[in-house]
């Protein structure tokens, strides 16, 4: 008998398949498209209620269809008039890939199977919410020159209901901080308006709650259809953004909001006295916007003040651009902000109020998320936010805040390494070793035994432009994985385009650019650059450009001496890039020959091998065939034939870049040199950026200095060779130092200032 997928999605059977890569292999048993579910859309606010599509399940209406995720959260499904079935997803805790089964027989058997992507509340296009109008009036109401009507837009065809009624939700943490009975908690309310025609438009003026909803200070909106019942969870919904509540609350903070915000700031500032100090366990900042631009790995674009989208930074008035530290710290689930003025440096909160301040909860949240401090968005917002308005944005007490949460400055920051491989295959180790190796196959770029980081790249042959096959190979797909982490493989398919795979499927970024995934975030652009941040402060950057792709790697220092592979050991010492598998070391001053035996000892096996092989050309050329061809021979060292007129252009193409001219030459392209001339400038660049001055010359910062009392200072730059003055006020003298420069040492020159 034929096997069947029900219940065994992503299993291979004995008969048959039921693994995603089943499809292009034509090895799926028969009922594979039935049981494995494919939904649109397949993302949607953590928040939950949006309602999904099963593309497979075509049933009769009278099905009852109930959907289940995580083996523990039902939902219930619905079958439309058309026959296609839907689910509606739950309010979830946490973000990335949910599994869910769906049951048509009311609940005994969950035979069909697929994942649900979870996305940060604010990750989620502003379509999908309800629009908050004038978002700044609901969040200060009250406060002075601040009332009126308030108005609440959405898009209407999103709920299939006439009338619908709008909740209030509040958002708190439970049990004792850092303890096991510490739990989260969206909790309802009570309703503001019910049964009001679904127009996608309701205008109210508010009033203080009743009871002691009015002391809930943050919380979200959410309209339904008005035949579910109050607060009745996971049924279709239309969710606001979350927000601080200044609309509601009670009469005392309409009658003196000054008064009753600094009561709250006091309050919260007592409470962070008690609670553990997460600052010493944060990543310092990159020294300068630069580096903090550079280090892609451990830090991403903060949203709030982008420069890329015109530095519009509301809560960082002076910065041109915020980045977030990626990883929460390992105990408390911390975040780093750290901001940058348009000089290219740091701002501190002792200098200014558009300093950067790091993140008691980390904005993202963090694995395994479901618990405080770890809920995404909403944990951040409590520790972090809603104390903002309390001290900073209701009442003129910011100098508590910023006392709790104050910037880091850069002393204990290091720069990560960079390694890249592009064009034609040319390689520049993390030691700055570079060297061509134009094997053909599959190879371990690089490995280490820090954190079982594995990054493996394929190759495959170049072609001239008329079509026939060159003499050298390029990169065409790189895979991945660091500890038990999901496997991410980005490769051009048979047809050009990118493709990023994960665990074997391809990935779909049509609704979602950013996804938290098992041991690592990938982010891809528009124009389809993929970073992948692995949990240790790793990340893997990768773009196709002229038919290859070209790939960089960085590593923070403390993979210093932890790696091997084509892209060499790590330690500052080129000398040693060449180490083969069993540890001999040949010299820098190897033949290109020689280099060319050195790549081939690094052909992986099929055992360890990353990479999914999901086509008979793929099976047959690497899974079945060598893993490094030996029979395939390329140009050492092209020959430059001063008749040939692809010459000229390719001089002033090039000018002096080995790698450019090698590749024109090679591949007969001008368009392949092109691409390749701009890798290499661009991981100069890089390298540049990350380790200004010599490559190995680290930025040196001497740390923040205050003024004297009753004096001034001028100067709020701390890196190397920066002057900082000092000035008594009128009738006090200096002793001490007039002025401190920044020395090579981390120390500032002369002592401290006293007037």
């Amino acid at each position: 008998a034929q096997d069947s997928c029900a219940h065994r999605c992503g299993e291979l059977l004995g008969t048959c398949s039921c693994q995603v890569t089943c499809q292009s292999l034509g090895i799926c048993c028969p009922d594979y498209k039935e049981f494995c579910l494919q939904i649109s859309p397949y993302s949607g606010s953590l928040m939950g209620g949006k309602d999904f599509l099963i593309d497979n399940i075509a049933l009769n209406a009278t099905s009852v269809l109930t959907c289940r995720f995580k083996q523990q959260i039902i939902t219930s499904g619905y079958v439309a008039k058309d026959g296609k079935a839907h689910c509606i997803s739950p309010l979830l805790y946490e973000t990335g890939f949910i599994p869910f089964e769906v049951s048509t027989d009311d609940g005994l058997t969950f035979p069909y199977s697929g994942t649900w992507l979870s996305v940060h509340h604010s990750k989620v296009s502003d379509g999908e919410k309800c629009t908050l109008v004038n978002e700044t009036k609901w969040q200060y109401y009250g406060t002075p020159n601040t009332g009126g009507n308030l108005t609440l837009t959405w898009t209407h065809q999103t709920l299939a209901a006439t009338h619908i009624n709008i909740e209030v939700w509040g958002y708190h943490e439970i049990g004792d901080s850092y303890s096991e009975n510490w739990m989260a908690e969206w909790k309802y309310l009570y309703t503001l308006a019910r049964e009001i025609p679904n127009t996608g438009k309701f205008s109210f003026l508010p009033v203080p709650a009743e009871g002691n909803y009015n002391t809930w200070d943050f919380g979200i909106l959410r309209i339904i259809p008005s035949n579910y019942f109050n607060g009745q969870s996971n049924v279709p919904s239309i969710w606001s953004s979350e927000h601080a509540l200044a609309w509601h609350l009670e009469k005392d903070f309409r009658n003196d909001p000054n008064a009753w915000a600094t009561a709250k700031c006091i309050e919260w500032d007592r409470k962070e006295e008690l609670l553990p100090n997460f600052k010493g366990e944060i990543i310092d900042c990159p020294c300068t916007l630069a580096q903090a631009r550079a280090d892609t790995g451990r830090f991403h674009t903060d949203y709030g003040c982008d420069i890329e989208k015109g530095s519009v930074c509301t809560y960082h008035p002076g910065a041109v651009h915020c980045v977030r530290g990626i990883q929460a710290s390992p105990q408390y689930g911390a975040g780093q902000q750290c901001c940058y003025d348009s000089t290219g440096t740091q701002i501190l909160t002792h200098d200014s109020t558009g300093g950067s301040t790091p993140d008691r909860g980390h904005d993202w949240g963090s694995p395994p998320f479901l618990k405080p401090p770890r809920i995404p968005g909403f944990s951040h917002w409590l520790y972090d936010v809603i104390s903002f308005y309390y001290c900073c944005l209701w009442s003129d007490n910011c100098h508590f805040y910023m006392k709790r949460r104050p910037s880091s400055d850069c002393r204990t920051y290091r720069p990560p390494r960079a390694a890249s491989a592009f064009g034609d295959p040319h390689f520049l180790t993390f030691d700055g070793l570079n060297f061509t190796f134009n094997g053909l196959g599959e190879y371990m770029l690089v490995e280490s035994d820090l954190t079982s980081l594995r990054v493996q790249g394929r190759t495959q042959q170049a072609h001239f432009p008329n079509g026939t096959g060159a003499q050298g190979t390029g990169l065409s797909a790189v895979a991945m994985q660091e500890n038990n982490s999901d496997v991410i493989e980005v490769r051009y398919s048979e047809d050009f385009n990118l493709e990023v795979l994960l665990n074997q499927r391809v990935l779909n970024f049509s609704e979602q650019s950013w996804m938290d995934l098992k041991g690592l975030f990938l982010y891809s652009t528009p124009d389809q650059n993929i970073t992948v941040m692995f949990s240790s402060g790793s990340g893997v950057e990768i773009r196709g450009s002229g038919g290859f792709l070209t790939l960089t790697v960085l590593l923070p220092e403390k993979f210093m001496n932890h790696t091997q592979g084509l892209f060499g050991v790590m330690n500052g010492n080129p000398e040693d890039d060449y180490t083969f598998k069993n540890k001999t070391i040949m010299s820098v001053h190897a033949s290109p020959q020689q280099v060319f035996e050195f790549g081939a000892n690094w052909a992986i096996e099929n055992g360890t091998s990353l990479f999914t092989y999901d086509t008979e050309f793929l099976l047959n050329s690497f899974f079945y065939g060598e893993k490094h061809n030996a029979s395939f021979l390329p140009v050492f060292s092209p020959y430059e034939d001063p008749a040939d007129p692809l010459v000229e252009e390719m001089v002033s193409l090039c000018d002096s870049d080995p790698f450019c001219r090698f590749d024109v030459l090679t591949t007969r392209s001008l368009q392949v040199g092109s691409s390749t001339r701009l890798s290499h400038k661009n991981h100069k660049l890089l390298v540049e950026h990350l380790e200004p001055g010599m490559s190995l010359l680290l930025v040196i910062s001497c740390g923040w200095l205050d003024h004297p009392t009753n004096g001034t200072k001028n100067g709020t730059n701390y890196l190397l060779g920066s002057t900082i003055n000092f000035i008594c006020n009128q009738g006090y003298k200096l002793t001490g130092s007039q002025e401190r420069i920044c020395q090579a040492s981390g120390a500032w020159s002369g002592d401290t200032p006293q007037c």
